[in-house]
């Protein structure tokens, strides 16, 4: 009888960040569906976040984030740079790009609401 080998299981390969003509839960393809999948990923805006006023290391960045597990960083900054929402300066720094600070200015202002919707909510939880 032959000697077979067990068969390994490999890794799957890392995917790119780039919009998939199918999102999960969009049948449509809709472009909004697509980038909302992408930034939805754990870490995603964080790190858009920590990068909106300037270029940081990795190292740098993974404090930002409280500690994020190194390769959960690399592989959003991996993604982010092949979505162009990100690149690397002549030192290594990590910064955003010009789509990159166009979605900051959307989170800004995400920021905005977000902190007149909490200062509403507790203006109405003291009247109750």
């Amino acid at each position: 009888m032959p000697r077979t080998t067990p068969k390994t299981r490999r890794k799957p390969a890392p995917t790119k960040a780039r919009p998939r003509p199918t999102t999960r839960g969009s049948q449509t393809g809709r472009p909004v569906m697509q980038i909302l999948d992408i930034l939805g990923r754990r870490w995603a805006l964080r790190i858009g976040w920590e990068l909106r006023s300037s270029a940081l290391s990795f190292n740098d960045l993974q404090r930002a984030c409280d500690d994020i597990s190194p390769s959960v960083l690399s592989q959003r900054l991996r993604e982010g740079l092949d979505l162009g929402t990100i690149d690397r300066d002549k030192e290594g720094r990590y910064r955003l790009t010009a789509a990159g600070r166009s979605l900051s200015q959307i989170l800004r202002r995400l920021d905005a609401w977000s902190q007149r919707l909490t200062a509403k909510a507790t203006r109405t939880r003291r009247r109750a």
